[in-house]
């Protein structure tokens, strides 16, 4: 059974950049789609980025993400990372990862088609 374990959110001023770190125990996450989600006070959870199992080699922003984030995995690790940069107060919520083994990369954006969830770790941008 695979779990997951995020950590690196904080509080951070406007501009500034974070490592969201999502770690796997009891499967290898090369084998996973790792999905990035994340949910305001008061607003539903929305995808943020995903990337693809190893062997896929497929990335996903969305448009709130492009060109500010980035998603990688570290296999020997077995961690998946969300790179953020040029934090906006807007990026203000939790942040959860999320691991999906089949996937029609169509629905990258839908929570109900990953099968294990992370705790979510707190960001909260402000000056």
């Amino acid at each position: 059974q695979l779990r997951l374990v995020e950590s690196g959110g904080g509080l951070m001023q406007p501009g500034a950049s974070l490592k969201l770190s999502c770690a796997g125990s009891g499967s290898s996450l090369d084998d996973w789609g790792i999905g990035w989600f994340r949910q305001a006070p008061g607003k539903e959870r929305e995808a943020v980025s995903y990337i693809s199992k190893l062997a896929d080699g497929q990335i996903r922003h969305a448009t709130s993400a492009r060109g500010r984030f980035t998603v990688t995995r570290d296999s020997a690790k077995n961690t998946a990372y969300l790179q953020m940069n040029n934090l906006e107060p807007e990026d203000t919520a939790v942040y959860y990862c999320a691991a999906v083994q089949m996937l029609n990369i169509a629905d990258w954006r839908r929570s109900t088609v990953y099968d294990n969830w992370g705790q979510g770790t707190q960001v909260t941008v402000s000056s």
